[in-house]
């Protein structure tokens, strides 16, 4: 600690706190003058600790009124898709889900046009909110083509997701996404333990394996808990 640079040591003071929760989401921190006080540094110093947090998520700052700590948003790669039990675990948060519904049902005209089938047609539906610290992070509503996962009904889903399941048993080809905010309908809501009037992201998803279409989902999320990102390689 010694070695390192001065603002990077009041940069760890602070996110020690931070993490173990001494400073939950709202707290108030030191002023940079009282930081300055404390490491024997100038208010440049301490500025930029508390600016480095800032861009990183961790702090926010309110005019007149001082600097926070914030609630940190979750956050999902855009163009990619990944196991969200993982992605929580690598936060080092833990998981847990819990499986509302997991049915044969068939096919409305919409569910049809989305999976590449007839209406009518039978297909797979589960229903699962995924936690984060018995958060709810996620609401999943996927629905599934048996003739490309026939097992996939079988499974269980407390014990592993549907992500996993299907990126072992229909290696992915193609993904579709788009990306709508809303204002959740009130059974949506509930399962999100939100307010209806609460923003949420809500993430459209079609994945392929070769040329099958294997599955759809509507990926629900608490629009102030979770963020998507996307970064893409353009020539120069």
């Amino acid at each position: 600690m010694a070695q390192s640079p001065r603002y990077q040591q009041i940069k760890s003071y602070l996110l020690e706190r931070i993490h173990t929760r001494q400073w939950p989401p709202g707290h108030k921190i030191p002023t940079e003058m009282a930081l300055s006080e404390h490491f024997s540094v100038s208010r440049m110093t301490a500025n930029k600790a508390i600016t480095e947090l800032v861009k990183e998520g961790f702090l926010e700052r309110t005019p007149r009124l001082g600097t926070f700590v914030c609630n940190k948003k979750a956050e999902s790669p855009l163009m990619e898709i990944r196991n969200i039990a993982e992605e929580v675990k690598n936060r080092g948060h833990r998981y847990s889900s819990d499986v509302i519904s997991q049915s044969t049902i068939h096919a409305t005209e919409d569910i049809a046009l989305r999976l590449g089938v007839r209406q009518g047609t039978e297909v797979y539906f589960t229903q699962i909110v995924h936690f984060e610290n018995s958060s709810p992070i996620q609401l999943e509503e996927r629905w599934v083509n048996p003739q490309h996962a026939p097992a996939y009904i079988k499974q269980d889903f407390s014990s592993q997701t549907p992500n996993e399941y299907l990126v072992k048993a229909c290696p992915l080809s193609d993904i579709e996404h788009t990306v709508e905010a809303l204002l959740p309908p009130q059974r949506i809501a509930d399962l999100l333990k939100v307010s209806p009037q609460s923003p949420c992201l809500l993430l459209n998803r079609r994945t392929w394996s070769n040329s099958n279409l294997i599955s759809t989902a509507l990926l629900y999320h608490p629009g102030n808990k979770y963020k998507l990102s996307s970064r893409t390689k353009v020539g120069m």
